[in-house]
């Protein structure tokens, strides 16, 4: 038996398993569903991208009337979306916080996560009060920023978009380069933490191994039954169980174990352990859109596909942990608002300095290029996760139901006008050749309503299916334990009751913080 078993090695779990590892008298099993990080494409910066069609990724089709739409990801690796993202590093906005505080998630304000923040973060050029050194996260200025990004950034500001020099300072709105969870040219994900706690002999890690259903005794989470090589093995913990399986996994496992709505698990045969109902509801996600470009003058990082240029990128990389290999290829971004009425920014924009380097960018017929994408970063709309099938391994059945809510549509379609905007601006005018897509400049909101429409998809930002709050659709209450339910937290996106302004691994790493955090604090000195 151990003290704490930890479901997911993700970018919350890692964290939470190594911080709660720090108590010499606590043991703790972290059960991670994909296998290792030694893939070389994982650590190296502009090499991301190559593990998108592999099994670092876990692909969650959408319900029906979405089948344009590219399905929901998840990781499938230890680490989580830290081992795989895009390593842009995003807080959100203070007001994401503040708001929910204000909601019923007291202990929760932006004045009370930044210390989170802080302590995770090892910054390599920023400091002062929003800002942390000597954590396990690396964070890092870029070390190459490609001349295409600096030029984009300068067509932002003739289009009226300001500077920004630090997006994570409390003040997020303008353009500029964005700060890479990286640490010496190299991806910094939340391994690190288990690299640090490597050798207290109270943390154990296992990987690819697939948690089927929480083990509930007398209203208490007792342990977890999962599979590892064919053969069904049952872990007990003497103090609690944490599910930090992620914004689709963490739901998913809750309604297979019998903890949700009770009519949807009895349509489909599982007995109900606990009837709460906000299982599955509540959840969001960004939406995104690509706009493509071929290049008229100067280059992409598209010239990388040639052979001699990737061994001059290699030899760099290899020799000095410098040049082209150390970029996440997104180097610059800007936040602003796509309505006037609304003072906090709304839109993520990130710049691509080459056509075909992301998920969902098909390329441009020179193969010579530059892309941006738009997204909305505080969206309205909320969809729902059920079960798919009372078999543990079937997929859960998934509604996102994007632009359910009008806002988001106008709020996208305004997003397309600056983005356009942008692209045209006189800085540009002597690289951009022709507009792949849309194709031209969309003049009407019913036009460039229409495309986002046809284009825009999820931003694989999954969360809020586990909704932190006191309220009756609530999940967990503010210290993430679930409700009627003793022994038992949730600590991922999925806890999230409202979606940070922005890329979500930054905030996921702070809630792994947090919860190791409360549990050590519930624990008065000699408690068993």
């Amino acid at each position: 038996m151990t003290d704490y078993i930890v479901v997911g090695g993700g970018s919350a779990g890692c964290v939470a398993a190594a911080r709660l590892s720090e108590d010499p008298d606590a043991s703790v099993l972290l059960l991670e569903q994909g296998g290792g990080d030694r893939n070389i494409y994982l650590h190296v910066p502009v090499a991301y991208s190559k593990v998108y069609a592999s099994d670092k990724l876990k692909h969650y089709g959408l319900s029906a009337g979405h089948a344009q739409q590219s399905p929901m990801v998840q990781a499938n690796v230890l680490g989580g979306g830290s081992s795989v993202n895009g390593m842009v590093y995003i807080r959100g906005c203070p007001q994401d916080y503040d708001g929910w505080a204000a909601s019923g998630c007291p202990g929760w304000s932006y004045g009370e996560v930044l210390p989170f923040f802080r302590r995770a973060e090892d910054n390599d050029s920023l400091g002062g009060a929003a800002h942390g050194a000597g954590g396990p996260l690396g964070v890092s200025s870029p070390r190459y920023t490609h001349p295409l990004t600096r030029v984009w950034l300068k067509a932002c500001q003739d289009a009226g978009v300001p500077l920004n020099p630090d997006f994570n300072s409390g003040t997020q709105a303008g353009c500029g380069l964005y700060q890479l969870t990286t640490r010496d040219g190299r991806r910094s994900s939340t391994v690190g933490y288990l690299r640090r706690a490597r050798g207290r002999c109270g943390l154990e890690v296992k990987t690819r191994v697939k948690v089927l259903r929480l083990l509930i005794e007398g209203g208490r989470a007792v342990g977890v039954e999962y599979m590892s090589r064919g053969r069904l093995v049952v872990a007990r913990a003497e103090r609690e169980v944490l599910v930090c399986a992620g914004g689709v996994g963490s739901p998913h496992l809750l309604l297979r174990s019998g903890i949700g709505p009770a009519d949807q698990l009895k349509a489909h045969g599982v007995s109900v352990v606990h009837d709460l109902p906000g299982v599955g509801e509540n959840l969001q996600d960004h939406t995104i859109f690509y706009m493509l470009y071929d290049l008229d003058g100067g280059d992409s990082f598209d010239k990388y596909r040639n052979l001699g240029w990737q061994a001059w990128a290699a030899l760099q990389y290899g020799l000095f942990r410098s040049g082209p290999a150390t970029s996440n290829v997104i180097e610059g971004g800007a936040f602003w608002s796509g309505q006037p009425d609304d003072p906090l920014p709304d839109l993520q924009a990130c710049f691509f300095p080459g056509a075909a380097v992301e998920d969902g960018m098909e390329g441009v017929p020179s193969r010579r290029g530059c892309g941006l994408a738009v997204s909305q970063s505080r969206p309205r709309s909320r969809g729902t996760l059920r079960l798919g099938s009372a078999d543990p391994l079937a997929r859960p059945t998934i509604d996102p139901r994007y632009f359910s809510d009008p806002y988001d549509l106008r709020c996208l379609a305004e997003g397309v006008r600056i983005g356009q905007d942008v692209m045209h601006q006189p800085a540009l005018a002597s690289y951009i050749g022709r507009e792949h897509v849309p194709g031209r400049r969309l003049e009407t909101r019913q036009e460039r309503e229409a495309f986002v429409l046809e284009k825009a998809q999820g931003a694989y930002h999954a969360c809020g299916a586990c909704k932190m709050g006191t309220d009756d659709m609530a999940v967990v209450d503010p210290q993430l334990r679930v409700h009627g339910i003793d022994g038992l937290r949730i600590a991922d996106t999925s806890i999230m009751p409202v979606i940070p302004s922005g890329n979500l691994n930054a905030p996921a790493v702070m809630v792994g913080e947090r919860v190791a955090d409360f549990i050590r604090a519930n624990r008065p000195a000699g408690a068993i």
